[in-house]
């Protein structure tokens, strides 16, 4: 019997199987997330007189071992247990008899799942966060490294004017600062408490609701209750949409490394060990991890517009559809931090080719330092612009390799440094440490 349900009745099996899909799998994502919460919960309910400080400290000694159960790997669902919710209530029942049946006092599962949520996609958000920083540093890293070999710059995919790699390394690192900002947007949004809300409508209990804001770390309330209800899918929806905005730059990056990697390029190589070769062409060395990275990314890319769907047209209240939010943005996570791996691992060992504008191909590069350097002797532009284009007609140009770009963020100029500060500037706002102190001082009380 599931502990919604009435006496004297049941749910069919075909019912059962088309209502519960993938929840229970997706429930094991959610399960410390859902200790923590009910650590914050009880506690607020002693404080309220809802609990005696004895059956306050048996609580939470179960529950603190069923943390540690969790950590090891070692927590199940088991069979005929519904969620994570009701395995945890059920552990309790069975090792403090009536005492574990009054954790529930207060909460419905809409509020319990919706607080499982935030704190588990606060978790994860803190991981993407530290990762896309790692990634950031090694950009910044190989930008610095690489700033004076430069680069054919492209428009239309034609040879436009001078790059370089730190230009091309710098250029993702700036654009995953932005990044960053998206994704403080949805860690700010995740992190405040609907805890309370109940089943979207309050409690008649008189709940404590700053006090479990404040030991689960959030930063602030989700204070309607029927709002907190309604950022059930919007929650989600803003954390995806910042997993796409990360999964837009690395598959851009992605697809640069197939494009310079390529023999018509060659201005980058892969090592061995990150290309595969071809079952019938033995010269084949194929960049399969830029490959699919780019095709998991652009995939990631698609999740806004997923649950976008899934939560068009609906009411205020729940509905029983904002299930299917977890599985589709929690593998999701997993994957995102999986390609912000890939990617880092990947740039760790790529090799870049230098003198590749000495080549005769890429002389029309500088067809603008050509005119540029005419206009500083004194030519109108639209002038020095016809008269270096009659040059590339008649074949009289002659490029001046020897570049001066010195204004911010040019190839002489990368900013790095004021690219790094604005990236730790964004970190430094997250302030993760609130969160992380909750948390421990929530497991160690």
């Amino acid at each position: 019997m599931k502990l919604w349900q009435k006496e004297n009745t049941s749910t069919a099996e075909t019912i059962e199987k088309f209502t519960v899909g993938k929840d229970r799998e997706m429930d094991l994502y959610l399960a410390a997330a859902d200790v923590l919460g009910s650590l914050a919960h009880t506690q607020m309910l002693e404080s309220i007189g809802l609990l005696t400080k004895e059956e306050l400290t048996q609580i939470h000694a179960a529950l603190k071992h069923i943390y540690q159960d969790i950590e090891k790997r070692q927590f199940i669902i088991e069979d005929g247990i519904e969620d994570v919710h009701s395995q945890i209530e059920w552990l309790l029942t069975q090792t403090l008899g009536e005492t574990g049946k009054k954790i529930h006092s207060g909460r419905s599962r809409n509020d319990q799942v919706l607080t499982d949520i935030k704190l588990f996609l606060r978790d994860q958000v803190t991981t993407i966060a530290k990762e896309t920083k790692r990634l950031f540093d090694i950009l910044n890293t190989l930008s610095n490294k690489y700033k004076d070999i430069l680069l054919p710059g492209y428009t239309h995919l034609q040879i436009a004017m001078p790059s370089s790699f730190g230009l091309w390394f710098g250029a993702y690192a700036e654009s995953l600062v932005d990044d960053m900002l998206v994704l403080q947007s949805s860690y700010k949004i995740t992190n405040k408490n609907p805890l309370g809300s109940g089943a979207g409508y309050g409690s008649s209990f008189p709940l404590n609701r700053t006090l479990t804001t404040q030991l689960l770390g959030f930063e602030t309330l989700n204070y309607n209750v029927v709002y907190a209800q309604m950022t059930r899918g919007k929650t989600e929806y803003s954390v995806a949409t910042s997993i796409a905005a990360i999964a837009s730059t690395l598959s851009r990056l992605a697809m640069d490394v197939c494009l310079y990697n390529s023999q018509n390029f060659s201005f980058i190589t892969l090592p061995d060990d990150l290309t595969t070769g071809s079952s019938i062409m033995p010269h084949k060395k194929n960049p399969d991890v830029a490959e699919l990275l780019r095709g998991k990314t652009n995939r990631l890319k698609a999740l806004p517009q997923e649950l976008a769907l899934l939560m068009s047209n609906l009411p205020s209240g729940y509905h029983r559809e904002m299930q299917l939010t977890k599985e589709i943005l929690f593998p999701a996570l997993d994957e995102i931090l999986n390609c912000l791996q890939i990617t880092h691992f990947m740039l760790e060992h790529i090799r870049v080719k230098e003198d590749i504008l000495q080549d005769s191909r890429y002389h029309y590069l500088f067809s603008v330092e050509r005119v540029n350097e005419l206009v500083l002797q004194g030519v109108a532009f639209r002038d020095a612009y016809k008269q270096v284009g009659k040059e590339i007609a008649n074949e009289t140009y002659i490029p001046n390799l020897n570049i001066q770009h010195t204004h911010e963020g040019s190839i002489g100029n990368l900013c790095n440094a004021q690219i790094a500060n604005e990236m730790q500037k964004v970190m430094d706002g997250f302030n993760f440490e609130k969160a992380e102190k909750a948390v421990a001082d929530l497991l160690n009380a």
